[in-house]
């Protein structure tokens, strides 16, 4: 028996199962997306290679749709597509975007604002994660909007609050802590 099934049965309810983690509250978006064009590209792929190295499989920024200085908030888009090296190897009806490729594309974006605001911090590499929460799955194809809020930032470090959000919903967040290294 699946945990979902389970949720559902000590729940004493019917119907399809639902995930755990969809039980939980779900946290309110700390952007508004309804505020801004989300389909106005900001910041292109091609400058955010200049930046972030990562590429092919790793790669898990399209573009920034949006930057509120006076925020400290950077939101990037990442395009979830039905052709993902993880879809394959899952089964074809939950095939759901692991969370660590979200906490890839956090700390992505989280770096490159550091870069962006500080070139002096030169490369800023992952260091931790805090606060880690999954509220829902991201299936393909679909949008995932990266919000980061930086909470700190010092000469060599860098810490922001994260959320991914799909279809209107949180499904994830996380507190990123980044490095110069």
């Amino acid at each position: 028996m699946s945990g979902s099934t389970m949720v559902r049965r000590v729940l004493g309810e019917k119907g399809p199962p639902v995930s755990p983690v969809m039980l939980d509250a779900v946290p309110r978006p700390i952007y508004d997306l309804s505020t801004i064009d989300l389909h106005r590209t900001v910041v292109a792929l091609e400058e955010i290679q200049k930046i972030i190295p990562q590429r092919h499989e790793m790669e898990q920024l399209q573009g920034i749709v949006h930057i509120d200085n006076e925020a400290d908030v950077i939101i990037g888009r990442r395009e979830v597509r039905p052709t993902e090296f993880w879809v394959r190897s899952q089964p074809p009806e939950s095939a759901a975007m692991p969370p660590t490729l979200l906490l890839e594309c956090a700390a992505q974006l989280s770096a490159y604002w550091g870069m962006v605001r500080q070139p002096e911090m030169g490369f800023v590499g992952f260091a931790r994660c805090d606060e880690l929460e999954v509220h829902g799955h991201v299936t393909a194809p679909s949008v995932v909007y990266m919000v980061a809020k930086v909470l700190s930032i010092k000469p060599r470090r860098l810490v922001a609050q994260c959320q991914a959000i799909c279809a209107g919903r949180v499904v994830f967040g996380v507190k990123v802590t980044g490095m110069s290294v």
